[in-house]
């Protein structure tokens, strides 16, 4: 039946339609606006859910891309003499494969967790779901877009929602970190699409017919004319270069730092996460949930999908500095977490250390290594919106997430504190829980290669466990202040989200084959490439 539904378009633009419904209603009805951002948030839920369960890894996701020619524009063709025309094209193309899908489904999953923490909302709820779901089309659009214009125009669409979602709805330093937010993604978006003219304006063409020229921002084009050096043998190669289509190799080189630099500020890559530590403590907790859970997570699917399969060579040349990055990420935010005296920001560094385990199986450039990166990235997007609709929670009984002024929440509210424990435990890697398989296939994938660097980064899971246990402590365990001794516990529309996400932690902690089968292939195009490009 999905195959002769355009799912992924359904996916994409669900919460779009949800935002234009949420805009006609009245802005003084508070259940109905909240009712429809619910609605159309469930509904790309059910459809990805769908498509995981017809989703086959071994045909791919051929059978659900979506392609349309959306601008086409004829260009001069007077400097080609060997073409009949030259168009301008850009494709509407959407495809999920076994990296896609994955955060696909994470993203369906957190977002709906986050409109029923939502509740705490106090003020202008219209525009807030309204910029809610506008947001939501955005990350599908960047995890389902295969191409490089389309891709950026949905990473655009990202930034201004949650730039006012920020602002609006934060804490007292909203503005200041809605602005920083701004700033640093905006220069990651500028260094992104300079490395996407760099990319289309020199290996962005296609022969129709051996006569019809078209210059694209296509990702396949653009991957197969990367991997195939001789894509212009039929064609006067003397004034192909005259045109500037072949990518030297400086420009090559270009394009992949840039992108880098344009991924490394979303991950966030040490030293560009100052961004990230502002957004996470004066952010509304289920804003930071959709922030910290999924948007980082684009960083990373930026990195695989772009910079490892379009340069596999520079990435091999590379792997290296990764790896240093991932270790310096995962120490660092591990150390700093380790002396935070509010909990908000124990979660920011640990976030910035869990993307250093990312990084760590990135850089290992095999299918353990990669399927461990992504698996880390669905598995800490899942703890840490569960941690953060915790925060929003704890926050809303008692002003404060300050760990001096917390203790003995087990007696008051028992059940979010034992929910509590366990999203620790995930972040602190325990066996049996989903944050223990993604750590341990990526430190596993990068053992074989470089050994050093994967003992030290393993160092980071000691200092885990100090600032989770600490953190945890000093909320639920002591005497109980006063204050705090007719504090409710979790409400069944709180209670419901920390559930579904524990449960999930949990059955990919148990039986991790359901997340892993779905990547099987996934990679294969990029092995395959740094098996006959590299030779590793």
């Amino acid at each position: 039946m999905l195959d002769n539904l355009p799912v992924l378009s359904l996916i994409t633009f669900a919460p779009l339609v949800g935002a234009l419904v949420v805009l006609l209603l009245p802005a003084a009805r508070s259940n109905w606006l909240r009712s429809v951002a619910i609605i159309f948030t469930v509904i790309p839920l059910v459809l990805s859910l769908w498509l995981f369960a017809a989703y086959h890894p071994s045909s791919g996701g051929g059978a659900y891309s979506e392609q349309a020619t959306w601008l086409s524009i004829p260009l001069n063709i007077e400097t080609f003499k060997a073409v009949d025309s030259l168009k301008l094209v850009f494709d509407y193309h959407l495809a999920v494969d076994g990296i896609s899908l994955p955060l696909v489904l994470l993203t369906s999953i957190v977002s709906t967790m986050s409109v029923l923490a939502s509740v705490h909302i106090r003020k202008r709820w219209k525009t807030y779901y309204s910029l809610f779901l506008l947001l939501l089309t955005g990350i599908y659009g960047v995890f389902l877009a295969r191409d490089l214009v389309l891709f950026f125009i949905f990473f655009e669409v990202t930034l201004i929602p949650m730039f006012f979602l920020i602002g609006i709805w934060g804490y007292y330093g909203r503005e200041k970190a809605a602005t920083r937010f701004l700033i640093y993604n905006g220069l990651g978006s500028a260094a992104m699409l300079l490395a996407f003219l760099i990319l289309i304006g020199t290996l962005g063409f296609s022969m129709a017919d051996g006569s019809n020229l078209s210059f694209t921002g296509n990702y396949d084009v653009l991957l197969s004319n990367l991997s195939n050096p001789n894509a212009w043998a039929n064609i006067d190669a003397a004034e192909m270069r005259g045109f500037g289509i072949f990518l030297t190799d400086n420009a090559r080189w270009a394009a992949f730092l840039l992108l880098l630099i344009a991924f490394g500020i979303k991950v966030p890559i040490f030293p560009f996460h100052t961004w990230m530590l502002r957004v996470h403590t004066e952010a509304p907790p289920a804003v930071v949930m959709i922030h910290s859970g999924i948007l980082l997570k684009m960083g990373v699917y930026g990195l695989i999908r772009f910079v490892l399969f379009l340069f596999p060579e520079q990435s091999h040349s590379w792997s290296t500095v990764l790896a240093i990055l991932g270790v310096v990420n995962i120490l660092y935010g591990a150390v700093l977490a380790c002396v935070q005296r509010e909990f908000k920001l124990v979660l920011a560094y640990s976030s910035i250390s869990h993307m250093g385990i990312v990084l760590l199986g990135i850089a290992s450039l095999g299918e353990v290594g990669l399927q461990g990166a992504l698996f880390q990235s669905v598995s800490h997007g899942l703890i840490s919106a569960l941690l953060f609709l915790i925060v929003g929670s704890l926050y809303e009984r008692t002003n404060t997430t300050q760990l001096d002024e917390l203790g003995g929440l087990a007696k008051a509210v028992p059940f979010t504190s034992g929910i509590l424990l366990l999203g620790g435990l995930a972040s602190l890697g325990l066996p049996g829980l989903s944050g223990f398989v993604g750590e341990f296939l990526s430190f596993l994938g990068l053992f074989g290669s470089m050994k050093w660097l994967t003992a030290i980064g393993v160092l980071g899971i000691l200092f885990a466990a100090v600032y989770v246990l600490r953190s945890i402590l000093n909320i639920t365990y002591g005497a109980l202040p006063e204050r705090f001794a007719d504090m409710k516990d979790a409400r069944f529309v709180e209670a419901l989200p920390m559930i579904a996400l524990a449960a999930l932690i949990v059955l990919l902690g148990v039986y991790p084959s359901i997340l892993t089968d779905l990547m099987q292939h996934g990679f294969d195009g990029l092995l395959e490439q740094l098996q006959t490009r590299v030779g590793g």
